[in-house]
């Protein structure tokens, strides 16, 4: 176990997380969630970076926080509100990195840099939105971390640049003992990326499913009030009253298609998950 949250508690205010999540090594976890659901207070909880009320942390095998300096080492980090100084060039950050990190890679860090247009000489603060995430993630891969925590990392970018950064944290995955957890708003990116995802609504895990089971499994129920009322219920997750009758989520999308073809069933989606969850009622 790369690391995992075990009932960690963290109170802001009206707001209240209590989170049980694991990233396990060979694998690419997804945290989903609206905004405010409480997917960056878990990963600032998993790396020390707030005071947790309860519950356990554990990294690597070892318990609590904060990190160590050899732990820290291990963890590459790309968080949606944290990057160097703005005033820096990405050469004066060349130059921490490797005082900072033993396992530092610099040539490869630039070579990465000139093949995704992260410009080496202008400051930080003049970066694009885009061009700013990219070097996060860059930096995050840059020191052969066991494991990468990333928070938004494709938010801002183009097409062209999501698949670039998305071919690096694949290309990082193909060697043994690493994993990634990761969130991102982009569902087509957790789609293609991720081996299991975990929902998080109001700062509770409500689902934790493999992406397999997701893209195969689930899917989205759409009916008239008549056909809602006849409906074997036994597979539906949360449902949603529409103007013009009802919305379903199921977990066994091939149930209904063969007992109920008269039904709209769309293939499920982790957009209408996060959907559904955050705005559906319990049957």
């Amino acid at each position: 176990m790369l690391a995992e949250l075990t009932e960690v508690r963290k109170q802001y205010g009206d707001f209240f997380m209590n989170c049980t999540m694991c990233l396990e090594e060979g694998r690419v976890t997804g945290l989903i969630g609206k905004n405010g659901a409480g997917k960056s207070t878990a990963f600032k909880a998993l790396l020390g970076l707030i005071h947790i009320d309860g519950g356990t942390v554990r990294v690597m095998g070892q318990n609590g926080v904060p990190l160590n300096v050899q732990q820290k080492g291990q963890i590459g980090v790309a968080l949606s509100d944290s990057t160097f100084s703005g005033y820096l060039t990405v050469k004066q950050v060349i130059h921490i990195m490797e005082k900072m990190y033993p396992g530092f890679e610099r040539e490869r860090f630039i070579a990465e840099c000139h093949k995704t247009a992260v410009p080496l000489d202008k400051k930080i603060k003049e970066f694009s939105t885009g061009t700013r995430a990219k070097l996060k993630v860059l930096l995050a891969l840059s020191y052969g971390a066991r494991m990468l925590i990333l928070d938004e990392p494709t938010a801002g970018l183009d097409v062209v640049a999501r698949e670039q950064i998305l071919d690096l944290l694949r290309e990082y995955m193909e060697q043994e003992g690493r994993g990634i957890l990761i969130s991102s708003h982009i569902s087509s990116d957790l789609e293609g990326l991720c081996d299991d995802v975990y929902l998080i609504h109001e700062g509770k895990i409500l689902l934790h499913e493999d992406m397999d089971v997701i893209l195969d499994s689930y899917g989205l129920l759409k009916m008239n009030p008549d056909s809602f009322g006849k409906l074997d219920k036994s597979y539906i997750l949360r449902t949603v009253k529409e103007a013009w009758g009802y919305s379903c989520l199921t977990n066994e999308k091939q149930f209904y298609v063969e007992n109920y073809p008269e039904l709209v069933v769309e293939k499920g989606s982790v957009d209408e998950i996060v959907s559904m969850i955050s705005k559906g009622e319990d049957l």
